[in-house]
């Protein structure tokens, strides 16, 4: 959640310590658990999760990742995440999407990639089903 890796050796009552997070509460959604610092799955309760993008992105509209994960794990296929005024920043947008949705949802397999319309640069994930 908090993009910070996850010692699963430490102790679990440690706010950093490991806990299993379902990211959702929905018991018929097909989505898989994973680990999470204890600290941060227990703030998650409290309020919406939002992962947020870098302010070094240049990034117009971006879509909110949490929703944009749900749904290519569920259907696969492919979503427009951003636009971006220049090839460069799309690039950039694009590579940093690739490694965080290795975290986000492992095992599922994304690419990224841009392409150029009406003056800008479309950010797109395209996910196969597992």
């Amino acid at each position: 959640m908090c993009d910070e890796p996850v010692d699963p050796d430490m102790p679990v009552n440690d706010p950093r310590g490991p806990s299993v997070d379902s990211r959702t509460a929905d018991r018929k959604a097909k989505v898989a658990e994973r680990l999470a610092h204890r600290a941060c799955n227990t703030r998650k309760g409290a309020v919406k999760v939002v992962i947020g993008w870098p302010d070094r992105l240049h990034v117009v509209e971006p879509a909110p990742l949490i929703a944009v994960a749900e749904r290519l794990e569920r259907k696969g296929g492919r979503e427009l995440v951003a636009r971006c005024p220049s090839r460069k920043d799309a690039q950039d947008a694009a590579d940093w999407l690739a490694d965080r949705f290795t975290r986000l949802v492992p095992g599922l397999p994304v690419t990224a990639s841009v392409d150029a319309g009406g003056g800008q640069f479309l950010v797109t994930l395209t996910a196969g089903r597992r």
